[in-house]
């Protein structure tokens, strides 16, 4: 899987410069819906970043692919491009007696006929690696909110405002995440005997 070089300015956009944690969400319309309190509320919104994170991808396989789905598919698609490139010869042409019927119709079947045999070139190539069709998504688990440190705090209040027991809920699940990690740091004492 390859992925497309970040420009320079894109990347400082996408990043905060000590960036800390406001409030993780189950769904990205939660995380939406907490930004627009807090910029409903006036906080400095420039300095918060939504990140998705525990990234899945989704692919939904739709269908098998044969070589007359293919064939189909490319006679198709020439067509509709013949069908745009006779049009636009149809309007220009200044020999007013050649019929518009004549000249779209030819290029509607020229551009299938290569549709087609573009299609199939492409697919022999594939050597039937990939005999069928999906549709994929990247879908995230979490969105976790961010925000500049400096103001980090007020941020964390007024979504306390905004809704009080998701925040316990959420103090509740730090602590334990802490009781954990000290647990797992600290060596086994062996029981009373």
């Amino acid at each position: 899987m390859s992925t497309q070089p970040m420009r320079p300015g894109l990347r400082a956009a996408l990043s905060l410069e000590y960036p800390m944690s406001l409030g993780v969400y189950d769904s990205y319309d939660d995380a939406q819906r907490a930004v627009d309190y807090l910029s409903d509320h006036e906080f400095p919104v420039q300095d918060l970043l939504i990140v998705g994170t525990d990234l899945e991808q989704l692919e939904r396989v739709t269908g098998r692919l044969t070589r007359g789905r293919v064939i189909g598919a490319g006679a198709l698609s020439g067509a509709w491009l013949g069908l745009f490139v006779g049009v636009i010869f149809s309007l220009f042409d200044t020999n007013k007696a050649s019929s518009f019927v004549v000249t779209v119709g030819s290029t509607v079947a020229f551009g299938a006929v290569f549709g087609m045999i573009w299609a199939a070139v492409g697919y022999r190539f594939t050597r039937g690696e990939r005999d069928f069709t999906s549709v994929s998504q990247v879908v995230a688990a979490k969105y976790e909110v961010l925000c500049e440190h400096k103001h980090a705090q007020r941020g964390r209040d007024m979504l306390v405002e905004m809704d009080p027991m998701r925040a316990a809920q959420q103090e509740v699940r730090r602590a334990q995440e802490a009781e954990r990690a000290r647990g797992a740091t600290q060596p086994q004492q062996p029981p009373p005997a």
